[in-house]
């Protein structure tokens, strides 16, 4: 492993200016961590990628490498890019149990976390490093959001979580109420009665988005993202169908495939598939099949049927009538993205959503309701973790100038 990753670093080119880097969303300083490990200072290089991004470890197995960093890597234009998610894997995962320090000096005042996905984490974690007193609130049992309970242990293992709530949360002081949702027994202004200074919210997109079609709530139809929280309980049998193309159908389709199911169909409206090419030939490679052009009109209890679609000049789809076909499955899993639970926006006033659901916030986190800011997928809807972690680095810097201004006041 460490001579790969040395075959990697020693690839890089070192230059001027770094597409990689404008590549990343977060702008890791890719030369330079790099130019570090070359040197023998790891140590360096670790401390670097982290103070970046505090979910480096995470962002190094999951990240779109190939429409980011390595994507725009100038050796990937006539051949292989370096591979810095190699790279910065090896560091980040060797760096981090060497870190043990505890937590920044306090402030004395109190901040409030709603969530404990991407944007919750670097919120949290960020807020400590300022001195504040974090309490994160997360309806789950355990941390991580749709990192733990969207993304499979084969490409996310549990322990990289476990390993940030140790390092960065439980060595910061920072404090973890589990299994409590806000806007049910606890809601925003007991929080503010409480003496929380400021309130993040980043609760994601956890309401699955449906079809709307004849069937879909017969007992063999189930959703991605509750399929995802915890596989183990569904008994798929041996055909499923995966309606939907995009990153999380390919979680879906592999974790069928790992769970006993023989035959998986991924059906996509398009002529393309939406996920990744990375994440889509690894599901290839493991057997999954691909339907393209194909529109569910009904699920029956004995499968799903399609019609045909013909993909006109300017992009639109033509419906082929005449053209349903029963396509028979034992289980049938919608994964056509989620969108917002809205108990917050239900129970908090002046706080305003748009017609998605989506919480109001501008480019800095402000919401509608002052001292309550919102990042991640619950502002933008689902997108990429690393594009969570570089906003929620702009919203921790908003949350900490809106305190210090309030406490001049005072």
């Amino acid at each position: 492993m460490a001579l790969h990753v040395m075959e990697e670093a020693n690839r890089c080119l070192g230059c001027k200016v770094p597409q990689c880097q404008k590549g990343c969303p977060i702008k890791t300083p890719i030369p330079e961590v790099i130019k570090l490990l070359k040197t023998n200072e790891l140590d360096a290089a670790g401390r670097m990628l982290f103070e970046n991004n505090p979910l480096t470890t995470v962002c190094s197995l999951i990240c779109n490498h190939e429409k980011q960093c390595e994507g725009h890597c100038v050796l990937g234009k006539k051949g292989t890019p370096v591979h810095f998610s190699v790279i910065e894997n090896y560091i980040s995962s060797t760096y981090a149990s060497k870190m043990v320090k505890g937590p920044a000096p306090s402030n004395g005042m109190k901040v409030a976390i709603v969530g404990s996905g991407p944007a919750g984490l670097t919120i949290a974690i960020l807020m400590a490093r300022y001195g504040y007193q974090v309490t994160i609130f997360e309806g789950k049992d355990k941390i991580g959001g749709i990192l733990r309970y969207g993304i499979p242990e084969f490409r996310l293992p549990k322990s990289t979580l476990d390993d940030i709530q140790y390092r960065h949360l439980e060595l910061k002081g920072i404090k973890i109420r589990p299994n409590t949702r806000i806007g049910d027994a606890i809601q925003v202004d007991d929080l503010f009665r409480d003496g929380y200074k400021a309130i993040f919210i980043g609760t994601g997109v956890w309401k699955a988005n449906t079809l709307g079609i004849k069937g879909e709530s017969f007992g063999h139809v189930h959703y991605a993202i509750n399929y995802l929280n915890n596989p183990d309980v569904y008994k798929l049998g041996e055909k499923v169908v995966v309606i939907g193309a995009g990153n999380a159908a390919m979680d879906v389709a592999r974790t069928a495939m790992r769970h006993g199911t023989r035959k998986v169909t991924c059906f996509s409206l398009t002529k393309a598939i939406t996920a990744s090419q990375y994440e889509a030939s690894y599901a290839q490679l493991e057997g999954v099949e691909f339907a393209y052009n194909k529109k569910p009109v009904e699920i029956t209890d004995e499968g799903v049927i399609f019609r045909d679609l013909i993909e006109n000049e300017d992009g639109s789809l033509t419906e082929v009538e005449g053209s349903d076909a029963l396509v028979p499955a034992d289980s049938v899993i919608v994964s056509i993205s989620q969108g917002p639970q809205n108990t917050i926006t239900r129970t908090t006033s002046g706080l305003n959503a748009n017609p998605r659901g989506l919480l109001v916030a501008d480019e800095n986190g402000h919401t509608s309701r002052p001292g309550v800011f919102a990042s991640g997928d619950a502002v933008n809807g689902a997108r990429t973790v690393v594009e969570a972690v570089a906003h929620s680095k702009k919203v921790a810097e908003a949350m900490h100038a809106y305190i210090q201004s309030q406490e001049e006041k005072a």
